[in-house]
């Protein structure tokens, strides 16, 4: 149980103490400094602790942000500051500096919370401040002051404060209007019977999963009930976060939880539809596998640009301050998240043509609509990559290289080919992943089944993945080569499945690519929560981006049509199987050791 010391002369009527036990603190009372610190010694190293001042007038969920957050080793609001196990040195030192100079480190704060928190500042200490708003806390130094304080206080409403920011600070038109004008109640519907967003995540899977098994009936019916049930998963998908921001219940494990799972309703979805749509007689795997292999493109475009510049310097641009200029203009702020199709619309737009038209017209939607945007995104960042002079980190490029998942074949050629690659232009990088990327592809969509040229494209498909990444991407437009690795090795998978032409091969291969690409997103998640990314042993375990491109041509080669679509299953168990294995074991075990909470916005809704 969490500790808080309760410093300073009580007042008389103050809630503060009940208010402190309500959020799970045990409540211990000092005098002075000097009792603080005897006190904060003997909390356990393991626990969090908090210092607040007796005076304190505030609101309640003033004191669950300040003091209940998981994300913060150390926070602070006036009158309060915690730490958790990680800062408890941190903490300590202040405190003891505290006390021996007798509050010189700011003589004109007279709240010993206060002046702890100061001394943290003076040493350096990273101490997380949240955001009230119109929320109050407050430690005030006469009765005047503190009748004041309380008039303040009755006149916000603290729970209507709590479920607004239980929102989503940015969301697409549809969860905005939609969806959260209701689901931040059933949020705390959940938070006040003790559900927690790990329970309501799993609610959401498990109801996307039903969903795609009624669209997997093929009948009208079915297709109306997959409809309605993928919006329900999606309303529960929003109170998940919407739980987690209103109880502040964040965590690594949860974080994953929520990022994955959204991956697997979605393309599960696809597959429900495509095998509904097989029992209707029209075979349209080809049409499923593109929209994920489209949609997990778009994702790593987005993933790639955001780690390539988030802590970039000189990270402005024209195109940029045009964006911001947009945004101050209120109907292009909607226009321009609806343009990107975000998971709201996206699932609200399959829904609705799941239960009004054919899976062949919904898949249809949906690829024009996802390439569409997909256009504009990767347009505009293009753009602002070219007339921005941002100087990018050596994380930066550590982060591009492991999101290119280049396996021991490109990693032992870049070797030989980085002196050479240093004297090229700076475009370089991604100009070759695209080149050798499109030549793998094309040649297999413009050859027999069967025929050698895939193959011979496959290993000059190995040389250029290796020159692309032989030197550190750091380059304006280097954060384009994952993406380009992606689609090239989902797409030679999806068209020599489609030339096999033999019945389920493109299901085989919608599994293949499906396991991949959870991988990819794994590693994406790992890099988000700074927990580095997968083991090396398990990126040569599955080949690496060129390594299973060179795989899936050589097999194409060796085998007959039936032989190559049991292979492609026996390679996206095989790869599932060790990706999954890997990736529970690992973000678990994070779990366990207490790892740092993560809350990842991510997609915005």
């Amino acid at each position: 149980m969490p500790t808080a010391i309760l410093t300073g002369q009580p007042v008389p009527g103050s809630s503060i103490e009940s208010e402190l036990r309500s959020l799970g603190f045990d409540v211990r009372l000092a005098s002075g400094a000097a009792d603080t610190e005897t006190l904060l010694a003997r909390v356990p190293g393991e626990e969090r602790v908090a210092v607040v001042d007796a005076r304190f007038v505030g609101h309640p969920h003033a004191l669950r942000l300040g003091l209940t957050d998981p994300r913060f080793p150390l926070a602070a609001i006036p009158g309060a500051v915690t730490a958790q196990p990680a800062a408890r040195q941190a903490l300590t030192r202040a405190m003891a500096r505290e006390n021996s100079a007798g509050g010189g480190t700011a003589l004109a704060v007279s709240s010993l919370a206060d002046r702890i928190t100061a001394a943290l500042d003076a040493d350096g200490a990273d101490v997380h401040r949240p955001e009230l708003g119109s929320l109050v806390a407050a430690v005030p130094a006469d009765p005047q002051a503190r009748n004041e304080a309380r008039q303040a206080v009755a006149a916000v409403d603290d729970e209507a404060v709590r479920l607004k920011s239980a929102v989503k600070a940015r969301d697409g038109f549809v969860t905005t209007f939609l969806i959260s004008p209701y689901s931040r109640y059933i949020a705390r519907w959940c938070a006040r019977r003790g559900l927690t967003p790990n329970q309501v995540t799993t609610a959401s899977l498990i109801t996307a999963l039903i969903a795609a098994g009624c669209a997997a009936t093929g009948t009208r019916a079915g297709f109306v009930a997959a409809g309605v049930l993928l919006i329900a998963s999606f309303v529960l998908d929003c109170t998940d976060g919407q739980l987690a921001r209103y109880s502040l219940q964040y965590s690594t494990l949860g974080a994953w939880l929520d990022a994955t799972f959204d991956r697997a309703k979605e393309y599960a979805y696809y597959a429900g539809l495509a095998l509904g749509a097989a029992r209707g007689g029209d075979d349209v795997w080809a049409l499923a596998l593109g929209a994920m292999v489209l949609q997990t493109c778009r994702h790593v475009v987005d993933f790639s640009f955001n780690e390539a510049n988030h802590d970039a310097s000189a990270n402005t641009s024209p195109t940029a301050a045009l964006s911001d200029k947009l945004d101050s203009v209120g109907w292009t702020v909607w226009a321009r998240r609806m343009i990107v199709l975000p998971i709201g619309e996206r699932w609200a737009m399959i829904a609705v043509l799941t239960a009004l038209t054919t899976p062949r017209i919904t898949f249809y939607a949906l690829l024009i609509g996802c390439a569409f945007s997909a256009t504009y995104t990767t347009a505009g960042r293009v753009l602002r990559s070219l007339t921005r002079k941002a100087v990018r980190t050596d994380r930066a490029a550590t982060a591009l290289a492991d999101l290119a998942d280049s396996g021991p074949l490109a990693e032992a050629a870049a070797r030989g080919l980085r002196t050479a690659a240093r004297r090229l232009p700076g475009f370089t990088a991604p100009a070759v992943a695209l080149l050798g990327g499109a030549a793998v592809v094309a040649t297999a969509a413009l050859t027999g089944f069967g025929g050698p040229w895939p193959l011979v494209a496959a290993i000059l498909y190995v040389l250029t993945s290796a020159l692309a990444v032989a030197r550190p991407l750091k380059g304006a437009l280097d954060w384009l080569v994952p993406p380009f690795f992606r689609a090239a090795e989902y797409l030679t998978v999806l068209v020599l499945a489609a030339k096999a032409d033999v019945n389920g091969a493109l299901p085989a291969a919608f599994g293949l690519v499906a396991a991949v690409a959870y991988h990819h997103y794994d590693t994406v998640y790992r890099i988000r929560g700074d927990a580095g990314a997968p083991p090396k042993w398990l990126v040569r375990t599955i080949g690496g981006h060129e390594g299973r491109t060179l795989v899936i041509c050589v097999l194409a080669v060796l085998l007959t049509a039936t032989q190559f679509k049991v292979a492609l299953t026996v390679l996206a168990v095989a790869v599932a199987l060790v990706v999954l294995v890997e990736s529970i074991r690992f973000w678990v075990a994070a779990h366990k050791v207490g790892a740092p909470a993560v809350h990842d916005e991510g997609e915005p809704a």
